[in-house]
């Protein structure tokens, strides 16, 4: 859509953006700006309807402006900021279209009159327009055509508007790299290419970073790490990245616990020797969605949010593929922690790199709070399609904090149970327990089920299945057919907040 998208203060610009609620016309502060009375026109033609997102256009014949797109905002009383994420997607396709370098976004009076804070419908605006302007045309060869692009200024009226404006399109930003990295085929987009682009979000952005591959796995007992992905010449590694706000001398009683953020980043899984079939394997490069979100959300952790307080994220990345190497099922493999696991389904193997994380991290950070992102079960998006993210969470305050950052973010979450009884239907008849019960009775709680065993009592944890929302198959509002980045602005949300 646009190479990039810039917030600016002044200047001229090419096209104003009015809002109008259903069934009303300009409000006075907008009737004045129109000078030659076509948006007054535009409004009262028979296509435009007032609904959210619903758009026409005026071409004054005087005045500052070329071009007046008039947005419907949907019925006056049941406007909110969140509406506003498709409003700014359907503009940024219009200006798109329109070819448009430059717009001035005035919504102030219709902000005012709904009784809305600026601030949060500037944000969500500048989400749903820097959502809808990414593009991943770079694996675009010479035969096609690549689509032109312009670079894109835009203002908002209000200072808290245009505050919220330049915050939301920072966020699109974050969430837009974390859409690119899932775009990234993986013949490309191998482990070593995601700890080189961790290596350099880490530079940007200020974090210090560890990695843990070959003798290192071997010493620290990575067991899932090492068995899923040594049929790969694209070997395993777990990347430990930190937002440290404190610098190296933290002061006296400043450290305090990190929040810690873990991502499923299984660059490919072929199934490994439980082979997907039915073309099956199509769009597996998108199983490292967890890590590319988390990924995402610490470029804006640290250069959006900027929180008082101490973040790290692991990246759990993997290759599952087939060779003479490859783990099998009924191996049994054994955890640092002490949990052995009977391998039922090599397909189930993103949950075996995601115990090694959480076992890490629950003997040797500290956690406040352990959230994990994974495109883990398939049974999560037969339970709750691609609308909400499955969220596992036992702990109240922790799961309160989510679902306020899901409410923040529009990235909706439902709570799915956790019961002992699920924990029971994991348990091996060799070992401790299974990889995966052979009973698909609570699919995607078998996938929370295993991996409890591997987190400590008493460690807040919540445990999020994307497997529903990290892709779009729908080209509408802010998103186009492809790579969602949920879970980016959920998190930094989250972190903000907590």
């Amino acid at each position: 859509m646009f190479t990039s998208i810039a917030v600016v203060s002044k200047g001229s610009a090419q096209v104003l953006v009015l809002g109008v609620f259903k069934g009303e016309g300009l409000d006075p502060k907008a009737a004045r700006r129109d000078v030659s009375g076509a948006a007054a026109a535009a409004v009262g033609r028979s296509e435009f309807t007032g609904e959210t997102g619903s758009i026409v256009e005026a071409f004054p014949t005087s005045g500052e402006y070329a071009r007046v797109m008039v947005v419907g905002l949907g019925e006056r009383s049941k406007f909110e900021a969140a509406s506003l994420r498709s409003v700014g997607g359907n503009v940024g396709r219009r200006l798109a279209a329109a070819k448009a370098d430059s717009a001035h976004v005035d919504l102030s009076a219709s902000i005012a009159g709904a009784k809305a804070n600026a601030k949060a419908c500037g944000r969500t605006f500048g989400e749903g327009l820097g959502l809808i302007g990414w593009t991943c045309d770079e694996f675009k060869g010479t035969g096609g055509k690549k689509d032109e692009r312009k670079k894109l200024s835009v203002s908002g009226e209000g200072a808290g508007f245009a505050a919220g404006l330049e915050y939301g399109l920072a966020l699109a930003e974050s969430a837009n790299f974390c859409r690119t990295l899932s775009q990234t085929p993986p013949n490309v987009a191998t482990t070593g290419f995601m700890e080189r682009m961790a290596r350099q979000v880490a530079k940007d952005c200020g974090l210090s970073m560890r990695v843990w591959e070959g003798d290192a796995l071997e010493k620290e007992k990575f067991a899932g790490l090492i068995n899923v992905g040594k049929a790969s010449e694209n070997k395993p590694r777990l990347i430990r990245l930190e937002y440290n706000p404190f610098g190296k001398a933290v002061p006296a009683g400043k450290k305090g616990q990190a929040v810690v953020l873990v991502g499923k980043t299984m660059t490919y899984d072929t199934g490994g020797l439980s082979l997907k079939v039915n073309n099956g394997m199509v769009g597996m490069k998108r199983d490292k969605d967890g890590g590319c979100a988390v990924l995402g959300a610490m470029h804006a952790i640290a250069t959006v949010v900027k929180p008082k307080r101490r973040v790290v994220a692991f990246l759990a990345a993997a290759e599952n593929s087939i060779s003479d190497e490859a783990y099998r099922p009924d191996d049994v493999i054994t955890y640092r922690n002490g949990v052995t696991v009977e391998v039922t389904n090599t397909d189930a193997e993103g949950r075996l790199v995601l115990a090694d994380a959480l076992c890490w991290v629950c003997e040797k950070e500290d956690p406040a709070c352990v959230v994990d992102l994974a495109t883990l079960t398939g049974g999560v998006v037969v339970a709750l399609g691609s609308t909400y993210c499955g969220m596992f969470c036992e702990d109240d305050g922790l799961r309160a904090k989510i679902e306020e950052a899901s409410k923040e973010s529009g990235e909706r979450v439902w709570r799915l149970p956790m019961h002992a009884e699920y924990r029971e239907m994991m348990k091996s008849p060799v070992a401790d327990i299974v990889n995966s019960n052979p009973n698909r009775k609570a699919h995607p709680i078998q996938g929370a089920a295993f991996l409890s065993y591997f987190v400590k009592d008493g460690v807040p944890w919540c445990h999020l299945d994307i497997a529903g929302v990290h892709v779009s198959d729908e080209n509408k509002g802010m998103f186009i057919n492809g790579p969602t980045g949920w879970g980016v602005r959920l998190l930094a949300d989250f972190v903000s907040a907590y």
